[in-house]
């Protein structure tokens, strides 16, 4: 069964502003896919649409009911807690017991690469680290569909690098169905299956670029030409996405240089 599928999908806010429209795409477990656009697009848009924070103004959402995990584009920890307490807050919530949401922290914040920071706060760890917190705590939920709004974005390049190759092979060791924003096209490309390239607002889809590369992937894939030429591809789609926009405002706004030059 596909774990998310949006069909036809429109939605309008209600101050009239037209976030998506007709936006059609499966993802299913075992595809990451990246969503790119310029920014105000609908990305974000969709991932609260498929986890249910939104509903489309047409069209249908539909996921497999399976378990979700979200991460946002900030830690969003609370600061009072340990690392350990924060990754066990899911579990608390949903109401399991001590020692199960225990266990399933402690296996969390393994996968995580945090072993040893478990009695830490917030305030003790980097961006990065903070980061893997919020990773390892929706972790917890045993996702099959994994959304991502943008969450590497206020990190420097070494450390979003590394988180890439991180979330990378925990995309390979349990396969979920994986939603990610993004604003770069070197990420898009190294961590996906698939880059999906959103039109300016409203939204829809100009682009549906299948990366051919297999996983796990190595740092220096980022470098071969086979790479470039994805990520060339992505570019291109993006470009065009500019230039339509260009020619909108253009059209909308027909006054130019040649008719300040003919009033002076």
């Amino acid at each position: 069964m596909d774990d998310i599928r949006f069909e036809d999908v429109s939605l309008t806010f209600p101050n009239g502003t037209r976030a998506l429209s007709g936006v059609s795409l499966t993802v299913r477990r075992g595809e990451f896919v990246s969503l790119v656009g310029p920014s105000g697009c609908g990305k974000s848009t969709l991932l609260r649409l498929a986890a249910g924070f939104e509903r489309p103004t047409s069209g249908a959402v539909r996921t497999g009911g399976e378990a979700l995990g979200y991460v946002f584009q900030d830690a969003t920890l609370l600061p009072w807690r340990t690392v350990l307490r924060n990754v066990e807050l899911p579990g608390q919530l949903s109401g399991a017991g001590p020692a199960e949401r225990r266990e399933r922290a402690m296996d969390a914040i393994r996968r995580v690469g945090l072993d040893g920071f478990e009695k830490h706060r917030p305030a003790q760890l980097s961006g990065g680290m903070r980061m893997r917190v919020s990773i390892a705590r929706a972790l917890t939920l045993q996702p099959k569909l994994f959304l991502f709004d943008e969450p590497f974005g206020a990190l420097d390049e070494m450390t979003r690098e590394r988180l890439n190759e991180e979330v990378g092979a925990l995309f390979v060791s349990d396969p979920f169905a994986g939603l990610f924003v993004t604003h770069s096209v070197p990420e898009s490309v190294f961590m996906s299956t698939r880059v999906v390239v959103l039109s300016g607002r409203p939204g829809r889809i100009v682009a549906d670029i299948e990366v051919p590369f297999g996983y796990p992937r190595p740092p220096e894939l980022r470098y071969s030409p086979e790479f470039a030429a994805v990520a060339a591809r992505v570019s291109e789609a993006l470009r065009s996405v500019e230039h339509e926009q260009g020619a909108e405002s253009e059209h909308e706004n027909p006054g130019t240089a040649d008719d300040e030059e003919a009033a002076a």
